[in-house]
């Protein structure tokens, strides 16, 4: 007994010993470690969110960001050394921001949104009843015709040459749709591409032949805009609000988000265009911190739960989304967009969407 009790001592002052030699540094191992970094606008609600913090608590970060436009988004990363990762809203800003960075490994795409333009019922239908949109009868989804809504542009078409806009005082001037701007937002920037590829007969714009092609129209698009908002959820709050022009380009994660947590979305009607962009939210990683951050939100399940409550598609669970929205009918959401005849536009290199931004907004040749 004796003996017993003098190793377990010994074992008693070992313990101690060892504690003692380990190093205070300060830290907590129980205290998430804080990650920073900068977001598109349309993903801040996600990232504030009490649900998404404390699922990332349990992960072990504190995630703290500022919002921003996804190309402002670019400048501002290439100025900072104390970013753990830039989360824009497609991959144009997010080449440019590996560019800054020095980075050439192919960045994570936790979940994506299609673009679609957004609208009240009364001129979804005024639409629908001159062949500039479409709905389905059997699913209830709603196409936005581009190649007409190109027509009209080439045309500088007014709202007054439509049918039925009588007792539609809100309807009145040239026809056109309201994007953010393509030199600060990726929304923006993706409206261009779109918009060029329509009027370049289906094809992706790869040469300054395309571009100037395409320049009297883009410009025009703009130019009719007036002032345009840095980033999506100014227009959207101003279509809420009931201000502004009758037709947004936005995400659909905007409109998703409040369906699906129940907010009153109105006679809101999501419109599909029939050739859209897809919004691939691309997280750029620049530190250890950065990557894990990236991992959870592309795999953990919780997470991706959590992207859908919020609107977006989750690139690993790809029903996710559909199963979410099935039973939602006002408004009514594609389930499956190749089901829904929705084709997707190729983006141009980074070098040519930046030509046709400069194009749009008026920059000479």
């Amino acid at each position: 007994m004796r003996r017993a009790l003098g190793v377990l001592a010994a074992l008693v002052l070992l313990g101690g010993v060892t504690y003692a030699l380990i190093p205070d540094d300060g830290t907590d191992p129980k205290k998430p470690v804080t990650v920073t970094g900068l977001i598109g606008s349309e993903k801040r609600a996600f990232f504030e969110s009490p649900e998404v913090k404390a699922e990332l608590a349990k992960q072990g970060l504190e995630v703290h960001t500022d919002s921003t436009g996804s190309w402002t988004m670019s400048e501002q990363a290439g100025n900072s050394s104390v970013l753990d990762f830039a989360f824009p809203a497609s991959t144009a800003p997010a080449r440019e921001i590996q560019r800054n960075w020095g980075q050439q490994d192919s960045p994570l795409v936790p979940f994506y949104s299609p673009l679609v333009v957004v609208a009240h019922a009364p001129v979804a239908q005024i639409l629908k009843d001159n062949k500039l949109a479409a709905q389905d009868a059997d699913s209830g989804v709603w196409t936005f015709k581009m190649d007409e809504y190109v027509k009209d542009l080439r045309a500088n078409s007014k709202w007054q040459d439509l049918a039925k806009t009588e007792g539609h005082g809100e309807l009145s001037g040239p026809i056109f749709v309201t994007a953010t701007d393509p030199e600060s937002s990726s929304s923006g920037a993706l409206y261009i591409a779109l918009l060029s590829f329509v009027l370049n007969n289906d094809l992706v714009v790869s040469d300054d032949a395309g571009v100037d092609a395409a320049r009297t129209v883009l410009h025009r698009a703009t130019a009719l805009q007036g002032g345009q908002k840095s980033s999506s959820d100014e227009p959207f709050r101003d279509f809420l609000a009931g201000v502004g022009n009758p037709l947004i380009f936005g995400y659909e994660s905007q409109v998703a988000a409040m369906a699906v947590q129940g907010q009153p979305t109105g006679d809101m009607v999501v419109m599909y265009p029939d050739t859209t962009a897809y919004s691939d939210h691309t997280i750029i990683a620049r530190t250890e911190n950065g990557r894990k951050l990236a991992g959870l939100l592309q795999n953990d399940e919780a997470l991706r739960a959590l992207e859908v409550r919020f609107g977006f598609r989750p690139q690993a669970s790809s029903g996710a989304f559909a199963d979410r929205v099935k039973d939602i009918r006002q408004p009514v959401f594609a389930q499956d967009l190749n089901a829904a005849k929705v084709k997707q536009s190729p983006v141009p290199s980074l070098d040519n969407l930046l030509k046709l931004t400069a194009a749009a907004k008026g920059s000479p040749k």
